[in-house]
């Protein structure tokens, strides 16, 4: 009902005030993607930075051996196999939530510090999958992702249809994944309910990049009017649309992705 309502409002206001109404949007949104590009650059200097201190070819400063044959230094093996990768595996999912929290409290700097730690915290989470894949891989699937989400977020953006009906049902969607992937993470280790999140999680995280590009669009109409709300609107819109895309890539690359 809120976004039919914000989708009235933008035709009126349209009406009212012409080319400066849509360039005004065009602008709040490239300033969404800006950030979301961003953090996903960060995370990805992140991920390959510890990567790069956590492993070496060199016998003499090997500390361990995992998979096939690569070397963990000393740091590597604190990271990656001892309880400290627990710590990092949800230390995002913990972050988000005080994010969350915290969001309408927080002054647009803070806000935008808080986006770049959670950037940070989930390259350090995801480093592990440059051990597992192979980078060729990895790459080819982060275009692939990009050029899908890409794909969904112009939809979300252009279409009419109102995807506000959407929301609920993929809010449980990505509960149930999250639920599901930690019961098989901590107790059951089964291949056939990692495929099923993972096609879930594509699923879920496709319909979630169209729904929230809708969103976001409709809320700027909301926050036009003050300079300092729209700020950090934009610096949460960009954080969701960052969790569509990395969802997207992880879910995809467990698909699709050629293991070491």
């Amino acid at each position: 009902m809120a976004q039919t309502q914000n989708r009235m409002q933008q035709t009126g206001s349209v009406t009212r005030s012409g080319v400066a109404i849509d360039e005004g949007l065009r602008a709040y949104m490239l300033g969404v993607y800006n950030y979301m590009a961003a953090g996903i650059g960060l995370t990805g200097l992140v991920a390959y930075a510890l990567y790069a201190m956590a492993t070496t070819t060199d016998p003499a400063l090997a500390a361990a051996t995992v998979g096939k044959g690569k070397m963990l230094t000393s740091f590597g093996v604190l990271l990656y196999t001892s309880p400290l990768k627990w710590v990092l595996a949800f230390a995002p999912l913990a972050f988000v939530f005080f994010f969350a929290a915290r969001a309408h409290r927080m002054s647009v700097g803070a806000a935008q510090a808080s986006f770049w730690v959670y950037a940070g915290l989930v390259g350090a989470s995801i480093s592990a999958i440059l051990l597992v894949f192979t980078g060729t891989s990895i790459a080819q699937v982060f275009f692939i992702s990009a050029a899908t989400f890409a794909a969904l977020a112009a939809w979300g953006y252009t279409t009419k249809t109102d995807l506000s009906a959407w929301g609920a049902f993929l809010f449980m969607g990505l509960v149930g994944i999250i639920i599901a992937s930690i019961v098989n993470l901590l107790f059951l280790e089964s291949s056939a309910v990692q495929f099923a999140v993972s096609v879930l999680g594509v699923l879920i995280f496709a319909g979630f990049t169209a729904y929230d590009n809708q969103r976001i669009k409709d809320d700027y109409y909301a926050f036009a009017h003050d300079e300092t709300l729209a700020a950090k609107a934009s610096v949460f819109g960009a954080l969701v649309l960052y969790q569509d895309f990395v969802g997207l890539f992880i879910n995809l690359l467990t698909l699709f992705g050629d293991q070491e």
